[in-house]
């Protein structure tokens, strides 16, 4: 026999209204209460029927999430710090990988639709040139927010890093190492992201008086292969360059594997700077910097600003609301050119000082 809601109010003594508000962890519920319910819906094997508490209440208490790859750990962290606050209002979440499509974006949101989510999360595929299938959803009046890349001209909420100030911040931090130089591994420019990253970088050249070179600048797709090609293209440029910012990490790992190829030393002969920081940086020889998104702060951000939308109803907001967090530098050993010649200079004293 199925195990119902009125089953643990009949072992608890309590009405079946508290044992499905501690259920869904109401506010008003004492935790107390909330820890008995829940051990005892355990010890029952209670399951939850979703499909009849939608019908029921009009709300299914679960989200869709768009990431486009599980793979890339940025991503993953995005998921987790969605995760554990939607956990808090007892929400569970649907997450669906594009790869990077417009064609699985699609199939995605025909799910969550079939699903009867409340409201979309999403990180737009680099594919996406038309955004119709969202801004569709904005017509119907699902809650929607875009995270990691938005479009402005979509006035969908979205919560982002300052992608301008962390390309400026990654190229500063090359010139102020004393890199004369600098290049730029860019993105797709169609992607409202990779084109705030690149405004960063030229903005900080001339900011710093060091001249723009269209040479410098390689613009293609964001993977390690990419990373490779574009160290070849570098290095064979008349005047190749003595510094890079790679637009993300995995670019920014196919440079350090072709420069090494290639018996090219870094950070000495060229630094490297990526952006996303990804977990992988630190395990690396040479350990690579790079611009932290604050992944965990931004799943948080985006499910909250979420559950405003779901709140509402059919309230749309005067302004369309974007989060907006700082990035945070991560500066290791691909890009600290003085901390290799003072690291040089020990050595030789050392040397010197045994010989």
């Amino acid at each position: 026999m199925r195990t119902t809601i009125q089953h643990i109010a009949d072992e608890l003594k309590l009405t079946p209204a508290t044992v499905s508000r501690a259920l869904n962890n109401h506010p008003r519920i004492s935790a107390e209460t909330k820890k008995l319910v829940h051990e005892t819906a355990s010890r029952l094997n209670y399951r939850r029927n979703i499909m009849a508490s939608s019908l029921r209440t009009g709300k299914s208490h679960s989200i869709g999430v768009i990431i486009p790859s599980a793979r890339i750990n940025f991503f993953g962290s995005v998921v987790h710090g969605i995760e554990t606050i939607a956990s808090e209002y007892g929400y569970h979440t649907i997450i669906y990988q594009s790869e990077e499509t417009t064609e699985l974006e699609l199939r995605a949101i025909e799910a969550f639709l079939g699903a009867r989510v409340d409201g979309i999360l999403a990180s737009p595929a680099k594919q996406d040139t038309d955004f119709s299938h969202y801004t569709d959803l904005k017509k119907k009046n699902l809650p929607l927010v875009l995270f990691d890349r938005s479009n402005d001209s979509l006035n969908i909420p979205s919560v982002v890093v300052d992608d301008y100030k962390g390309g400026y911040m990654a190229t500063e931090h090359l010139i102020q190492q004393g890199y004369k130089r600098i290049a730029h591994l860019a993105g797709p420019q169609w992607v409202q992201t990779f084109q705030n990253r690149l405004r960063g970088y030229n903005d900080a050249l001339k900011a710093y008086n060091y001249k723009t070179d269209d040479s410098l600048i390689y613009t293609g797709d964001i993977s390690i292969e990419k990373g490779k090609k574009a160290a070849d293209y570098f290095l064979e440029l008349a005047e190749p360059p003595d510094a890079v910012f790679a637009v993300e990490d995995f670019s920014a790992l196919g440079l350090i594997k072709q420069f090494k190829e290639k018996d090219i030393k870094i950070p000495d002969n060229v630094g490297i700077i990526g952006f996303a920081n990804e977990d992988f940086g630190e395990h690396i020889s040479p350990t690579l910097s790079s611009i932290d998104q604050q992944t965990v702060q931004m799943g948080r951000e985006a499910f909250s600003m979420l559950m405003d939308l779901i709140k509402s109803g059919e309230k749309q907001y005067d302004v369309t609301p974007k989060v907006v967090l700082d990035p945070i530098p991560f500066y290791r050993e691909s890009s600290m050119k003085e901390y290799s010649k003072k690291r040089e200079k020990l050595t030789v004293d050392t040397t010197g000082t045994n010989s």
